[in-house]
């Protein structure tokens, strides 16, 4: 494999740990909402819109991490 391909990879891999990072938080925030807050008071349960953000977070964090660890 060619050596900028490889480090085209890196930084590929970075962006989507601090992309995974930032929409993990974002959805935290999210929770805090009046809104989430209700769903949970009622369902137990988070919205789908904070459950799409920490799912999407934890995909994006994990692909990322593959790709800064992958030779």
């Amino acid at each position: 494999m060619a050596q900028g391909s490889i480090f085209s990879m890196k930084i590929i891999g970075v962006a989507l740990v601090v992309l995974g990072l930032g929409l993990a938080y974002w959805g935290y925030q999210l929770s805090g909402s009046v809104e989430s807050q209700l769903t949970q008071a009622f369902t137990g349960s988070d919205t789908d819109k904070v459950m799409t953000f920490y799912i999407g977070g934890a995909v994006s964090f994990i692909v990322g991490l593959f790709l800064l660890i992958k030779k």
